[in-house]
């Protein structure tokens, strides 16, 4: 198979590449922009339109460029050596992506355009106290009221919930808490009488917020992907997310691996680079190793979110999600040993790539939950 990149595909890395360094190259920078109201910055965002990475995987019909996955990983993977902290993944690949595959054509025409400019920030608002990683876990409920639904229920980590111009929420339209049918996609503006939301810092520099619903009203043009259908919908979006987020995750860990070679390189000890006993080599070789095992499987998984087969589909991500824990912990760890103290410092950029990659992990099901559900679909991974 051939995995060289495109014309099209190389200028987009090499576009992403200048920006991202002229935004985040001053390490600093990073730090202002989770200062500000949003929890990133605008003008960056803005950035990213006039670049066109916003409009990259939208349709070509709706104002977008019609990419496929390979142009979202190769995004991400730029996003996460560079730790941006904008929303892309939620806000694009996500809820772009929901509104593209499951909106009326009234709201694909009115939105998916606003979406690419950057005038409108979706986010997703699934969680909720104690669903933990089970995306058919809701009990916010959705009553119907003539030709309007009303909401009422609240929501727990919506990342970039704060920024949000809409969310795409998941309620309980029919059946129990945890029944996998019944549950309906409703498109809510986030200006909606009864919307109210608590933005907060997360743990890698992103925003979360806990959004609440009180009997809030929406049209029932609001549904994506029909009424008790939302479930298949929204596992496969979020395939789609957990592939980007597997790209991610291959770039900051690259970045993390190579300040690893550097610093073994350049610090010193007994009048000699630290590189030079063969033990620390063998452990930065062990990194690559892991990186690159884990680069293979997030192209495998990038590859396949494009099958119809909803099983299939799931299983290559379910393998990707559990390799690359596996490997972000590996990585992770060794990097903030090899680093000493330094390593796990506010101001050393090492212990934030750390960070981004055990939240990582634990987005869309962590790699134990993963590997349950690959184990149950009868698939088979190597020892750790």
């Amino acid at each position: 198979m051939d995995f060289d990149l495109n014309d099209d595909q190389r200028l987009i890395k090499e576009s992403l590449e200048k920006l991202l360094a002229a935004r985040y190259g001053d390490f600093a920078k990073r730090d202002g922009y989770m200062k500000q109201a949003d929890g990133f910055d605008r003008a960056v965002w803005a950035d990213y339109a006039e670049t066109g990475i916003l409009a990259l995987p939208l349709p070509e019909a709706h104002g977008g460029f019609g990419g496929g996955p390979v142009d979202t990983m190769l995004v991400m993977e730029e996003l996460g050596r560079a730790l941006a902290i904008e929303p892309y993944l939620t806000a694009i690949v996500l809820c772009g992506g929901l509104i593209a595959r499951g909106a009326s054509e009234p709201v694909k025409a009115e939105l998916l355009p606003k979406i690419a400019a950057g005038e409108a920030i979706l986010a997703l608002a699934q969680v909720e106290r104690g669903s933990r990683f089970d995306l058919h876990d809701v009990s916010l409920s959705a009553r119907q009221d003539g030709d309007h639904y009303v909401l009422e229920g609240e929501k727990s980590v919506v990342i970039g919930g704060g920024a949000a111009d809409y969310f795409i929420v998941t309620a309980r339209t029919s059946g129990q808490r945890r029944d996998a049918a019944g549950i309906t996609l409703f498109l809510v503006d986030a200006r909606s009488p009864g919307v109210s939301r608590r933005s907060y810092p997360t743990q890698d520099g992103y925003q979360g917020a806990e959004v609440s619903f009180g009997q809030v009203r929406v049209p029932a043009s609001a549904i994506i992907g029909g009424l008790d259908q939302g479930l298949p919908l929204l596992r496969r979006s979020v395939d789609e997310a957990i592939a980007g987020l597997c790209a991610e995750a291959v770039g900051a860990m690259a970045a993390l691996t190579e300040m690893t070679i550097d610093y073994l390189k350049t610090r010193k000890q007994f009048g000699v680079a630290i590189g030079s006993f063969q033990a620390l080599q063998h452990r930065a070789v062990d990194m690559q190793v892991q990186l690159e095992q884990a680069r293979s499987m997030a192209i495998f998984a990038t590859l396949s979110v494009d099958a119809d087969d909803a099983t299939a589909r799931s299983q290559a991500v379910s393998a990707a999600k559990v390799q690359i824990g596996r490997a972000a912990r590996f990585i992770g760890q060794t990097a903030t040993q090899l680093h000493g103290g330094i390593g796990v410092t506010q101001e050393y950029k090492g212990g934030h790539y750390f960070k981004r990659l055990t939240m990582i992990d634990q987005m869309f099901g962590d790699s134990e939950h993963h590997l349950r559900q690959f184990a149950a679909a009868g698939g088979q991974l190597p020892a750790a």
